[in-house]
């Protein structure tokens, strides 16, 4: 007596959800080799842009407060500021003009038998715009000053749904790193300097000619606080 066996073949939805599943593989592959150069730098910077631009979760810094931390070999700032934008500035941001911003920090050691000696001192660009269209806000940050159709140098961007939360993320400062701490003295005060200010010098030509002198385009905020080198030794 002869015996037969037949080989037990894979069923076709087997079949079909292999190929399925070997597809979408591939295509996730493709994807991510064919990723422009731009993008795949934003996507890397993702975490730098939540430093930069969101609340740290151990970091509660009243209104109008300055708090420094050391981090590694750097001292960071982070920072709460409350102000508002002149009337004019807003105006101009709804027209679709792009507005510059400029923040400021040094740290200066005071001295009685000379002039006050900067030991510390850094600033950072940031340029707000409306997009009509989308009608979305885009925040750009960056160590230079931001050309009106890129960035300058390494730049962070981030899309706000309104002018508000825009302006949550422009008030805020978050651990941003203001010095060396091989530049700080181990001892003795130091006075903190924190400035922002519209840059005017920005703005496109026949505003700077139209607005030179006008108040409405004016803007300064200013903080100060003495600390003391021990909180980071």
């Amino acid at each position: 007596m002869t015996a037969f066996s037949t080989p037990c073949l894979p069923r076709r939805s087997d079949l079909v959800a292999a190929l399925q599943l070997c597809g979408a593989l591939l295509l996730a592959l493709a994807l991510l080799w064919a990723l422009p150069g731009a993008q795949a730098q934003t996507l890397a910077s993702a975490t730098s842009t939540e430093l930069l631009l969101e609340p740290a979760a151990d970091t509660a810094v009243p209104v109008d407060g300055l708090l420094l931390r050391p981090a590694g070999d750097k001292l960071q700032l982070s920072a709460s500021l409350h102000f508002e934008l002149p009337s004019l500035v807003e105006d101009a941001l709804y027209k679709g003009i792009p507005v510059h911003f400029v923040q400021e920090v040094r740290m200066v050691s005071e001295r009685w038998y000379w002039s006050d000696k900067v030991v510390a001192e850094v600033e950072r660009h940031m340029r707000l715009s409306y997009q009509p269209l989308t009608r979305r806000w885009r925040l750009y940050t960056g160590a230079s000053p931001l050309s009106e159709r890129g960035q300058g140098g390494v730049s962070l961007g981030v899309t706000f749904d309104t002018l508000e939360d825009a302006m949550s993320a422009l008030r805020r400062i978050t651990r941003w790193n203001v010095a060396e701490l091989s530049q700080l003295p181990s001892s003795g005060e130091l006075q903190l300097e924190l400035q922002m200010r519209i840059d005017t010098a920005q703005l496109p030509r026949p505003l700077q000619i139209g607005n030179l002198g006008r108040s409405g385009w004016s803007m300064l905020v200013s903080r100060s606080k003495r600390v003391d080198a021990h909180e980071w030794r």
